[in-house]
């Protein structure tokens, strides 16, 4: 059973930040499901009806900030997946956190910070 319904980032340029992980995305076959005032919504190709990450803008109407030492962590399928995904974020103005690689537990990971500061990473299980 999968333990979270969902995950959401605060954004204080929504049209950036929509334009940012519609790019980062496509790699890790991730895609744009819902657009309102307040949020965007993103799932898995797979699984089209099941929104699992949010972009939003603060309820309480002040700047959206990252948590110290939150960090929200994709899959990917290969390695390939991580490399495309860490290149265009780069390329899509975020801060490099950490070049793909493997790591201490052996899977392949790579890092990064998005428009707004909050830490992403997206890790691959598998040897492709």
């Amino acid at each position: 059973m999968n333990i979270f319904s969902f995950v959401m980032v605060g954004s204080n340029n929504y049209k950036k930040s929509s334009e940012f992980y519609d790019a980062i995305f496509v790699p890790l076959k991730i895609k744009k499901i819902v657009t309102t005032d307040r949020y965007i919504g993103y799932g898995h190709s797979n699984e089209p009806n099941e929104l699992k990450f949010y972009i939003t803008k603060p309820r309480n109407g002040e700047p959206a900030t990252y948590g110290n030492g939150t960090m929200v962590a994709f899959l990917a399928e290969t390695r390939e997946a991580v490399n495309k995904f860490h290149e265009i974020a780069l390329e899509n103005g975020a801060v490099d956190e950490g070049s793909p690689g493997i790591r201490e537990d052996g899977d392949y990971y790579a890092y990064i910070r998005d428009l707004d500061g909050n830490k992403i990473t997206t890790k691959c299980i598998s040897n492709k």
